[in-house]
């Protein structure tokens, strides 16, 4: 299982969006900031220290650190240095898995001949990247992937830990649960509830107890994981098989209004996606999360390819209402996410002859490509001005503080 020696790295840049921040400006440098306003997206290791986290109210930020300094993103030089990283990293094996902007991991079993040992060319990833990009990063080196992610927490802040097979059990057995990948905050609640708080404690604790506090799968998995049982290999990205985007709406009513401000911004962006990637989809999925973590998810395949936000956006909203009135009993929701799926290529469009229904759901009809046209003038604007320069009015008009598309585009990954 895995190979004998810790050759998978996770590297994983600190505090990414801060660090930039810092970098950009040397006069941030050592102070406590938060990229955001309302919301903190992101706060320095000297915010965090006095407990800022990035989703918190910026209020709540400023009375926990009344010296915090909130500074607007830049979004195209938070793009432009995470592909430097991934292109340094890129140096040292092709076996690399990019999972986010700030965060990867590579295979460098292959790579001992030219660079030496794994531990050795983790330091020498670690001095590049401060010194030839100006960033901090921490590096875990384990077996597994699994393992290697969780010694990249550890080593955090700019550090670096590497894992030997023989105190593998050793080095997990004290950490706090949570570091577990897939133990989000309502999990941790309800292992902590029984008593486990440790990874040694998970991984003692009884499979078929697990799986009935957690469900068969999620308790199956977080086992497996807290006893380091992890065959995953390192997968450099593919071709990208759907495009999604979801917001987190905290816990609110499911309102007409709420459902078409917050679907019509999501179809905006999956749309847009789509249309800079050349690509259209038959397949239109939406997930709503219900207080209490549960979720559904409704699809419908189309037989026209889409990708346009009207479109889509009329597309989905049928999709949650349906939902929603087979759950009369949900009144309330706490995520809503859309992704396209079945993706194919845009090629140029033909209209087809006026002798049907002029259906403006499909782009090859006079009014789907009269959505079309809007669409695309609107993306030659934000090409140009930004994404805030224009956009439909139930999206711009609304009530919601929405976080910046800059910032959610740059921390989702295409599926």
């Amino acid at each position: 299982m895995g190979d004998p020696i810790p050759s998978i790295l996770h590297a994983d840049l600190d505090a990414f969006y801060a660090s930039v921040e810092q970098l950009l400006d040397p006069k941030l440098r050592g102070r406590p900031i938060a990229v955001g306003g309302s919301v903190v997206l992101a706060a320095s290791y000297e915010a965090k220290r006095f407990g800022v986290s990035g989703g918190m109210a910026g209020w709540q930020a400023k009375q926990r650190c009344p010296e915090l300094l909130f500074v607007r993103g830049n979004f195209r030089e938070y793009q432009r240095l995470g592909d430097a990283v991934y292109h340094l990293l890129c140096d040292y094996t092709p076996a690399i898995e990019r999972i986010s902007i700030d965060e990867a991991f590579l295979d460098v079993g292959g790579s001992r001949r030219l660079f030496g040992p794994p531990d050795q060319i983790a330091r020498t990833i670690r001095t590049r990247v401060r010194d030839e990009i100006g960033l901090p990063i921490s590096v875990g080196a384990a077996r597994t992937k699994h393992l290697a992610k969780i010694a990249s927490q550890v080593a955090k802040p700019d550090g670096l830990v590497v894992v030997d097979p023989a105190t593998e059990r050793a080095f997990l057995e004290p950490l706090p649960v949570g570091l577990v990948w897939g133990v989000g905050p309502a999990t941790r609640e309800r292992l902590e509830r029984r008593g486990i708080t440790t990874i040694g404690q998970l991984a003692d604790a009884d499979p078929r107890i697990l799986t009935r506090i957690l469900g068969d799968a999620m308790g199956q998995k977080l086992w497996e994981r807290a006893n380091n049982v992890d065959e995953r290999s390192v997968r450099p990205a593919g071709r990208a098989k759907s495009v999604g985007a979801q917001s987190a709406l905290g816990r609110v009513a499911h309102t007409p209004d709420l459902l078409a401000e917050v679907l019509g911004h999501l179809a905006d962006r999956v749309a847009m996606r789509l249309r800079a990637k050349g690509r259209t989809g038959r397949s239109v999925t939406v997930r709503i999360r219900f207080p209490g973590m549960r979720a559904i998810t409704r699809s419908v395949t189309l037989d026209d390819p889409i990708a346009t936000t009207l479109t889509l956006r009329e597309v989905a909203e049928r999709l949650v209402v349906g939902a929603l009135r087979e759950m009369p009993h949900e009144r309330e929701i706490t995520l809503l996410a859309i992704s396209v799926g079945h993706l194919v290529h845009h090629d140029a469009l033909q209209l087809e002859l006026a002798v049907g229904d002029d259906d403006p759901s499909r782009m090859a009809t006079q009014s789907g490509a009269a959505r079309l046209a809007v669409d695309q003038s609107m993306d030659a604007v934000r090409e140009r001005f930004g994404t805030a320069a224009v956009g439909y009015g139930a999206v711009v008009l609304g009530k919601r503080r929405l976080v910046p598309d800059e910032f959610r585009e740059l921390a989702e990954r295409d599926r």
